[in-house]
């Protein structure tokens, strides 16, 4: 899995969030992308000049959010658009925000990326659990992980699954912490590690892939918008934009 940046973030200020991306960008390894949270933090602070950001405190508020709210679509390729609102209304737990956040923290949208773990697409899906909860879902009598909508849904479905467990584990308080958090971090670590240390492992990667999924609530939420004629913050080419959008695209 792609690693980010931070700790488990329920509750943490945007100070507290702001030294983590910093720290995060230190010691961040694997195949992360490493110029992410520097965007990130350009385009909320205004660090680097950029005419993008928002109001500080709607990006606070959605980076410390569910993830539950409406996808802001320019930032999400217009052929895919469809597939993560999809995999985005599966469950109540795992809205379409958490869907895109976690593909640009997984692969920068990279239809075609092979993990070292041997995981395949978009979304990194497990290779086991791609093989229990993939799908073929554009009827091409083929069902891959290098297939952006199977690659997508299958994270869906795999989410979805996962939060079940979770809100089960937090109901018998066999585990503690947030149950979005958790569920990010089962997904980058599996379930049961999770179970095992009772939550978010202390100094375990999956806090820094928990914060660096929710950093980017703020942009696929619309909280903060990419900068004017410029493509959204990722290391890889934006495929065709979803184009224009209206007060319900946010």
């Amino acid at each position: 899995m792609v690693i980010g940046i931070g700790t488990a973030a329920g509750c943490v200020s945007l100070p507290v969030i702001l030294l983590l991306l910093l720290v995060g960008v230190i010691v961040v390894c694997g195949i992360g992308f490493l110029m992410w949270p520097l965007v990130l933090l350009c385009d909320i602070f205004d660090f680097c000049g950029s005419d993008g950001g928002g109001n500080s405190d709607q990006v606070a508020e959605a980076m410390n959010g569910d993830g539950g709210g409406e996808l802001y679509s320019p930032t999400v390729p217009r052929d895919l658009l469809a597939t993560v609102r999809k995999a985005g209304t599966l469950c109540s737990q795992i809205g379409p925000v958490v869907i895109a956040a976690q593909i640009q923290q997984e692969s920068g949208w990279n239809e075609k990326l092979v993990g070292p773990d041997g995981a395949e697409g978009i979304s990194q899906v497990p290779p086991d659990k791609f093989e229990e909860f993939g799908e073929d879902e554009d009827d091409n009598n083929e069902t891959s992980g290098l297939d952006p909508e199977d690659s997508i849904m299958a994270q869906g479905r795999y989410m979805c699954s996962l939060a079940e467990q979770i809100d089960t584990l937090l109901s018998a308080q066999q585990v503690k912490g947030d149950s979005l958090d958790l569920t990010l971090a089962a997904y980058d670590l599996g379930l049961d590690a999770i179970k095992d240390a009772k939550g978010i492992p202390e100094g375990s990667p999956a806090n820094a892939y928990v914060v660096g999924v929710r950093s980017s609530f703020a942009l696929y939420s619309g909280a903060m918008k990419p900068p004017d004629g410029e493509d959204y913050p990722s290391l890889t080419p934006l495929p065709v934009p979803s184009g224009s959008w209206n007060a319900a695209d946010g």
